[in-house]
């Protein structure tokens, strides 16, 4: 089985990731980890490497790329990123997009990063919409659109626990991971 889930920045992917690569005894691969990889071996702090990855298609396909080999790959994985869902050409895979309103995604950043809520915002509205941009240039895809996905959770609404609770009930209905 492969598990994907995905969301935008501070919706909580992370967490639960590893909250269920915990619980299953799975691997977990995160698009973010991906990208600090990719950063690091162009030598580039992670905001230089985002800012090249907006003028550079290729940083997104490299990584597109990566997670994709991976998928097809492992059997019985976490892959975690916001393409996750699409990067997963499998028929045993369940595909999760988590999600929560702006401003609380916000305070979530806040608390992992710091900073002052209002430039928290406003960074994170502008890497959205260029994430968003590139995605559809790129890859055809609409974040917008989330008929791929199996379960949608609005992670403002239940804890950690209790988001992973769900997603363990799903997997476990489908047979779990072998």
């Amino acid at each position: 089985m492969l598990l994907t889930i995905s969301g935008l920045p501070g919706s909580g992917t992370t967490t639960v990731s590893k909250l269920l690569s915990e619980y299953y005894n799975v691997d977990l691969v995160s698009a973010g980890e991906v990208f600090r990889k990719l950063a690091n071996e162009y030598n580039m702090t992670l905001e230089e490497f985002g800012n090249l990855a907006e003028s550079d298609p290729s940083i997104d396909l490299k990584i597109d790329q990566r997670q994709h080999e991976i998928a097809s790959q492992k059997n019985n994985c976490i892959l975690e990123g916001r393409l996750a869902g699409y990067m997963a050409e499998t028929d045993n895979v369940v595909k999760v997009w988590l999600k929560a309103p702006l401003d609380i995604r916000v305070k979530r950043l806040m608390d992992r990063e710091g900073g002052i809520f209002d430039d928290v915002f406003e960074s994170t509205k502008k890497r959205e919409a260029s994430e968003d941009v590139r995605y559809k240039e790129i890859h055809g895809i609409d974040l917008g659109d989330l008929s791929i996905y199996d379960i949608v959770l609005d992670t403002s609404r239940w804890n950690q626990n209790q988001i992973e609770d769900i997603i363990k009930v799903s997997i476990d209905v489908l047979g779990g991971f072998s």
